[in-house]
């Protein structure tokens, strides 16, 4: 007698077998993992331009635009982002780093004074939880942040820098 798997025997552990890929693949999820990489790079990119225009109105007292009220994307502001390069406030490739595409997706908000906004939608699940996305688009406090659970929590809020 030939001793074998029988054909039942093969399709368990086949079934067994989809399963824990369809598990793995769950729990991974490469699409949030795009959406996440995506997301820390906008968190680094407006910590960078935060940090460059706290500078330059740290040693001259105004922002680029001079003393007047901004509402922006940061991909319309080149004058200003070419001021910050040439005063050694931001790298000489900080076009190339950022991308345009993420500085469409970046939000500058001033008003008088030094109160500077700068803000971006997160994409993915784990930085829309994320207890610091709280800001609508203008970088004030929303009351209905997904990062707030409970049923006020339905609207994709902002993550900003103040």
């Amino acid at each position: 007698m030939i001793r074998g798997f029988t054909l039942i025997e093969l399709l368990i552990v086949i079934a067994l077998l989809g399963a824990l890929v369809i598990g793995l693949l769950t729990a991974l999820d490469p699409i949030e993992q795009i959406r996440r990489g995506r997301d820390t790079g906008l968190r680094n990119t407006s910590s960078e331009f935060f940090n460059a225009l706290n500078r330059y109105y740290t040693s001259r007292y105004q922002f680029p635009w001079g003393g007047t009220t901004l509402t922006s994307n940061a991909s319309a502001m080149g004058t200003d982002i070419t001021a910050l390069i040439n005063t050694g406030e931001l790298k000489s490739n900080f076009y190339t780093r950022a991308g345009g595409a993420n500085l469409v997706q970046i939000l500058v908000t001033a008003t008088a004074g030094s109160d500077l906004s700068i803000c971006y939608r997160p994409q993915s699940k784990a930085m829309q939880l994320d207890p610091a996305t709280i800001y609508g688009s203008s970088g004030v406090t929303a009351s209905n942040c997904k990062s707030l659970g409970g049923t006020a929590g339905t609207a994709d809020c902002y993550l900003c820098m103040k």
